[in-house]
Parts: structure tokens; C-alpha cells; sequence
């Protein structure tokens, strides 16, 4: 399962085209909003999120609610275009007012306009925009409804706003509804305030703020991702997609850089029997991953996000046009998206996850998927 998205930030909307999808899948545009106003909430978002009311479209491949085998095409509009018409029309003169020549420290702006030779900041910014994810979202809920007939569920939780951090938890140990239904996404009461604390003086400061998320999907089979073929591997794959969310600059598995400071027999996860006579780990170092594969356990990553680049007390920077120094451009912002990257990570891992299991299982249809997989499970668990 593969998807590609289309849109700028204030166009008139975000496409995205998901393919290889199986048929039989339960699919309604409310499984899809549902992620896209998680993505919406979260505190710290900006003044755009109070003009959009993300809602998903399904243009294609799915029919009386359930997906046909075909491409999943699906639609966002962006509301605020109609404040953006002349500034962004695909047809006739470029207007003046629209142009952004000052580049942000720390966004594509600068390298993004030296690559495609053009001195408005504002022909890569509104691509390389994160309102961008929306789209990822809603590509994501398609590869959750898959996942969810398996009996697979990906949660996220925040473990760190800037310099207010906690945890490492074990996913066992959070409240996934609670912490869903939160808007600072954290599993402790206290530190969550102590975030939204933070957030509020950064933003008093014209300052944005950072964290870290976690992201885990439970229920996972052994065996999924590739040890012979290392590129195809969960862990490289996985990586790859989370690096890909804007402003991420780091991600782990389990203990991740952390162990670079142990011993191995303090790292690595002894292989036991349960009660029920089961191979599993006596416990989850590695973060439900070793070798290129899941192994049965949590699949647990954290995705560390640097504060976003748009500031209202800009850096300095040099005009593109005037070659001048100057203050950076300011676009419409967050203070802190830490909360909304989470759920852009669930989608991530999701259609990863979703891909590793139709290329294990097949492609064709949910109920052969289903099958296969019982028959899986049937056969390692002799």
C-alpha cells in the first residue's frame, strides 16, 4: 500500500492517492475525519486551524462503504483559499503582494528557491508547508481501517514540549483514549500542564518550542518487514516516512540511543516462554524490532521534532531580491505542533505497516488477508 499526496498550503485543496489497497475494507469519510481533527487540535496550534474544518472526500475506490480494489482517491479543501485567490491562482500575472523574497532559517525557503531558480520563497513554502500532512492523515486512516481487521492499533502520546519531558512510558502503561481525547496528548496530568505552560510563555516570548513523540502499534505479527533485503526492512522503512514528517530531526526504536551507553546483556530482550506457552521477549529494549522485523512485541518509536522555523520575532536573513540583509518573512503559525505530529506519525507507521502485511499476505482482498494470516499465526505458534 503506497499513497502520493498533491497541494500547496492555500490552494484550493490537498489531494491524496492511495494505492494497492485490498478490497473489503470498511471505509466512511468519518474514519478519516476523526485523525484529521486530532491533527486540527492539540495545543499550540496556530490561527489557520481555527479557519479550517478538515474533512476528508472519497473520490474513488470505495463503494456502499467498503473499498473495491481500486485506488482511494480523496480530497481536503483548504478554506482559507478563498483568502488567497489572487496570490495563488494557476492561472495569469504572478501579483507583488504574494511574493515572499526574505527566506526563514530553518525552512526549505532559501535551498528551495536555489534548486528551482525562482526568488519567491513563497513557489517552495507553500509545498513544503506541513498544513501538507493533512493529506497524510487521511491517507493514513485508510491503511488504520485495513490494519484494525487484523486486530492492529497505532497510538501516539508526547513525551517531551521543550525542556517539560517525561517518561520514557511502556505503551501498556498509558491510557490510549485518555490521552487521545487530551489536547497536550501527555500520559501525566502534571507535566501536561507544566507543557501548556511552557507553550503559552513561548508564545508570549514570539518563541516556538519542540518535543518528542512517541508512536507504537500493537498486535503485530512476527516476521513483517525483512532481513534478507535490509532497505525493505521495518526499521529502515519506518524510518525513513518519520524523518519524512516536517521539522523531525531524529527518531529511535525502543531504548534507541540510549543503549549506545550499555552493556548488550543489559540491551538486548532474553526470549521466553509465557504462561500460555507462547515465544515472547522478557522485554521490549528493542522496541519490537530486531534484525529488519517485528518480533510479536510493541512497536515502539520516538520522533524528535525541532520548533518550527516561522517565528513572530524573526531571525535574520537576506533578501532574495535586494541580496540585502533583512528579517525573516513570518507566515501564519503554531507556537508548538508536537501534539499534531503524533498523529501524522500514526499514519506514517500505519501505511507502512499496512504495506508490510499486503506484501506478506497479499493484496487482493481483506477476507484472503485475514486467512493467510490466521494460517501465519497457526503455523509459528506450533
Amino acid at each position: 500500500m503506497e499513497y502520493h499526496t498533491a497541494g500547496e498550503s492555500h490552494a484550493r485543496a490537498l489531494v491524496a492517492l492511495v494505492s494497492g489497497v485490498p478490497a473489503g475494507i470498511p471505509l466512511a469519510s468519518e474514519d478519516l475525519d476523526a485523525d484529521l481533527a486530532r491533527r486540527q487540535g492539540g495545543y499550540g496550534r496556530g490561527g489557520r486551524m481555527a479557519i479550517e474544518s478538515d474533512r476528508a472526500l472519497i473520490l474513488s475506490g470505495v463503494r456502499f462503504g467498503l473499498t473495491i480494489g481500486s485506488p482511494v482517491a480523496l480530497t481536503i479543501a483548504n478554506r482559507d483559499n478563498a483568502n488567497w485567490t489572487d496570490v495563488m491562482a494557476v492561472a495569469g500575472e504572478r501579483t507583488e503582494g504574494g511574493a515572499v523574497t526574505a527566506p526563514r532559517p530553518g525552512h526549505a525557503d532559501l535551498a528551495g528557491c536555489l534548486r528551482i531558480g525562482s526568488s519567491d520563497a513563497r513557489d517552495v513554502l507553500e509545498r513544503a508547508s506541513a498544513r501538507e500532512t493533512a493529506a497524510r492523515v487521511a491517507a493514513g486512516g485508510v491503511a488504520k481501517a485495513l490494519l484494525a481487521t487484523l486486530g492492529v492499533w497505532v497510538y501516539s502520546w508526547v513525551e517531551r514540549v521543550g525542556d517539560v519531558a517525561v517518561g520514557p512510558y511502556a505503551p501498556e502503561g498509558v491510557d490510549m483514549v485518555a490521552v487521545s481525547a487530551s489536547d497536550i496528548r501527555c500520559p501525566d496530568a502534571m507535566a501536561a500542564g507544566a507543557m501548556r505552560a511552557a507553550i503559552d510563555a513561548a508564545r508570549t516570548d514570539g518563541e516556538s518550542l519542540g518535543g518528542v513523540v512517541a508512536v507504537a502499534a500493537s498486535g503485530l505479527v512476527p516476521g513483517l518487514g525483512s532481513y534478507a533485503e535490509r532497505p525493505r526492512g521495518l526499521d529502515a522503512e519506518l524510518a525513513s516516512v518519520l524523518m519524512s514528517i516536517p521539522a523531525i530531526k531524529g527518531v529511535e526504536f525502543g531504548d534507541g540511543f540510549a543503549t549506545a551507553a550499555q552493556r548488550g546483556s543489559m540491551v538486548h530482550d532474553p526470549i521466553v516462554l509465557d504462561a500460555s506457552g507462547q515465544v515472547r521477549r522478557a522485554s521490549n529494549h528493542a522496541g519490537g524490532l530486531e534484525g529488519g522485523l517485528s518480533n510479536g512485541e510493541w512497536l515502539v518509536a520516538r520522533i524528535a521534532m525541532k520548533p518550527i522555523p516561522t517565528l513572530t520575532r524573526p531571525l535574520p536573513t537576506v533578501d532574495l531580491v535586494t541580496g540585502e540583509p533583512c528579517d525573516a518573512a513570518h507566515e501564519r503559525s503554531d507556537t508548538c505542533a508536537v501534539p499534531a505530529a503524533g498523529v501524522v506519525a500514526e499514519a506514517e507507521m500505519a501505511l507502512v505497516l499496512a504495506d508490510a502485511y499486503t506484501r506478506m499476505f497479499g493484496d487482493t482482498c481483506v477476507e484472503d488477508i485475514r486467512a493467510a494470516v490466521d494460517r501465519y499465526r497457526a503455523r509459528i505458534g506450533r
